[in-house]
């Protein structure tokens, strides 16, 4: 019976998020997390005989999630000039995995044409426990895995 190594597993810390809207690339040093999934679009298929119904699938949707620290106006900006100017904006973001205490290596994605669904304006906290974060919801319309994990 073959295990997998605890080794293997990876660390979230030791990922990179970089984005690059237009010609400005940037690390986002200030992510906290960060995930994105695809849920795939289906149309519902009644069949002659069969009682049940079937699916088909007719595409997908990306859906993901940044979690940031509230140290950046950059987004507040951009979302200001769309309000004022009514020009979207569209970024790309790449999230790497990588931890070198593992043997699955490296994983690249890039998730493409990323648009924003919503922007934190302002905010405080008065009861000061916590250290301020700002959670950045977007669709994104193509992909690539630019390097997949090692096989084990």
């Amino acid at each position: 019976m073959a295990y997998m190594n605890v080794e293997d597993t990876i660390s979230g810390k030791q990922a990179k998020a970089i984005i690059k809207i237009g010609k400005q690339q940037e690390e986002l040093f200030y992510a906290k997390t960060g995930e994105a999934t695809i849920e795939k679009t289906k149309a519902d298929v009644p069949m002659l005989g069969k009682t049940s119904i079937g699916k088909k699938t007719m595409g997908w949707t990306g859906t993901g999630t940044l979690t940031i620290y509230y140290v950046t106006s950059k987004f507040r900006q951009l979302m200001e000039e769309y309000a004022a100017k009514g020009t979207d904006f569209y970024f790309e973001l790449m999230i790497v995995n990588e931890d070198p205490a593992s043997r699955t290596g490296k994983q690249a994605v890039t998730l493409k044409r990323c648009n924003l669904d919503s922007v934190l304006l302002a905010k405080f906290d008065a009861a000061g426990e916590d250290t301020l974060e700002e959670e950045l919801p977007f669709t994104f319309e193509d992909f690539a895995i630019n390097t997949p994990f090692t096989a084990l």
